[in-house]
């Protein structure tokens, strides 16, 4: 059988590292690419006889995600030991959760513009929710690098509080599975609840896949890609495990439940151990950590739940007039929003033009220059002011392309001042209308077209006037005059 003829099922658990100061149960400071093992303590090493201490902040955080996610969360949760043995883990025990973990059910909306590119125009399940089983807290583990012979250990990120998002088995291909990350990653970014930089290791998922034949089977045997780091790799390994999974069922093989890896330079998946259940980690309350009650927490945090980027979108497109793709773009990042909404503060003209200016002509520049949006030379309030000469006639949107490259060399410049440098004057009043005199007179059989219903012809005639004035005439002026002639 075709691999499309096979029903594929997948389910996620995306385990995500918490903006916080301190780890988890200790004091420690959480750090990227800090010198190996400079950050630890008895407790995240696992020493005889230290306690553990609740980080408040992870607790508060973990529930304003459920929040963001509609998750519920239950009056008293329970701290557990999940027993494993691996150098990564001193205590050979992790604290997490299992029976009662602080958030429960939930979705996560998966945005149009987060498909892969070449997806994008065959959504098969517009609008999906993906549902969620459950957000539950723990601590990481340290950082393995293995070499040919040896493995070094780093116990910096060792206990760094650690969300698990856990969904239910509810993505049907690579490309949901692609749209499904970037919406979390968008989504956690916007609630400040994690940077979620798969490149540093802040996101990371596990992919559970299954295929079956048909509808009323029941769901296929279990493989696990473990440790994924990067959502392209993500979709070519589902990919390539779907097809593979088809291909032993096709020929008669049965599989059998089990932990695999991707090899990316190989471009395949490999096998690493048959996969564990959830009784061989032997999990039981942990002893030294006391259930806690949430109402105290719920309430604390239900100030913080910002506008999500999909509700933001809606507002965006009803009160500014932005468009479906324009909004999408500008929410896609929270620090385009930030710049859009403080460019519309001070710009006198509408939020679709504003828009419509960052998209085209500031996006453009910075991808140019590999330069993020905060550290963009031309500040918000700069911006405004260009377009404010737009609208006032003072220079048109050519020469305020030509203007907006130039702040970018020299941002400290006044937008008016170096317009005027520049000479982007606007032409005399006089001299336009004269202008449009000839051209009027020029183009008789345009002018009967336009006075016979063909307005778009204005257009054109704008053209004429602004290429007979060497692009000093501003554009809007010049189409207004021609309208309060020959309209």
């Amino acid at each position: 059988m075709p691999v499309s003829d096979y029903i594929v099922t997948i389910g996620l658990e995306v385990h995500c590292q918490i903006k916080t100061n301190t780890k988890m149960f200790c004091g420690c400071q959480t750090s990227f690419a800090d010198e190996p093992n400079t950050h630890t303590c008895p407790t995240c090493l696992g020493l005889p006889g230290a306690l553990p201490v609740l980080n408040e902040f992870a607790i508060e955080r973990t529930i304003l995600s459920g929040m963001l996610l509609a998750c519920s969360t239950p009056p008293t949760v329970v701290w557990d030991r999940k027993n494993y043995f691996y150098p990564d883990m001193p205590k050979d025990y992790q604290i997490t959760q299992m029976d009662l973990p602080l958030c429960l059910g939930g979705g996560v909306p998966l945005y149009d513009h987060n498909y892969p590119k070449d997806a994008q125009k065959s959504i098969k399940n517009p609008g999906k929710v993906v549902q969620l089983n459950r957000i539950h807290l723990e601590e990481d583990v340290a950082k393995s690098t293995h070499l040919a012979n040896s493995t070094l250990i780093d116990f910096n990120r060792a206990g760094t509080p650690l969300m698990e998002i856990v969904t239910e088995p509810d993505i049907e291909s690579a490309e949901e599975t692609f749209a499904y990350l970037k919406s979390l990653q968008q989504i956690l970014i916007a609630g400040g609840i994690s940077d979620a930089d798969m490149d540093k290791g802040q996101m990371r998922c596990d992919v559970n896949i299954s295929v079956r034949k048909n509808e009323s089977d029941p769901l296929g045997t279990k493989i696990e890609l473990k440790n994924m780091n990067s959502t392209s790799a993500v979709r070519r390994a589902i990919h390539y495990e779907v097809a593979r999974q088809c291909q032993a069922l096709d020929s008669g093989e049965t599989l059998v439940q089990a932990t695999w890896r991707w090899d990316e330079e190989l471009g395949e998946t490999q096998e690493m151990r048959t996969k564990e259940d959830a009784h061989d980690y032997r999990y039981f309350p942990d002893p030294d950590l006391l259930p806690i009650t949430t109402a105290d927490y719920i309430e604390k945090v239900r100030p913080l739940v910002p506008e999500l980027p999909h509700e933001k979108s809606a507002r965006f497109q009803k009160e500014l007039g932005l468009t479906e793709y324009d909004a999408s773009v500008i929410t896609s990042d929270v620090q385009l929003v930030s710049y859009f909404e403080t460019t519309i503060q001070s710009a006198e003209t509408s939020g679709k033009k504003v828009a419509n200016w960052i998209i085209n002509n500031l996006l453009g520049l910075l991808n140019e220059k590999s330069v993020e949006i905060k550290e963009s030379p031309v500040t918000p309030e700069k911006l405004a002011e260009i377009l404010n000469l737009i609208e006032a006639g003072t220079v048109s949107n050519t020469q305020a392309k030509d203007l907006f490259t130039a702040l970018w060399d020299a941002p400290e410049k006044d937008p008016a001042a170096l317009a005027k440098k520049m000479g982007f004057e606007p032409a005399d009043t006089g001299a336009i209308d004269s202008l449009i005199d000839e051209v009027i007179a020029a183009n008789p059989d345009k002018v009967a077209e336009i006075q016979g219903g063909n307005e778009k012809l204005l257009n054109f005639l704008t053209g004429q006037v602004m290429k007979a004035s060497k692009g000093k005439a501003n554009p809007k002026i010049v189409t207004d005059g021609l309208k309060a002639k020959l309209l």
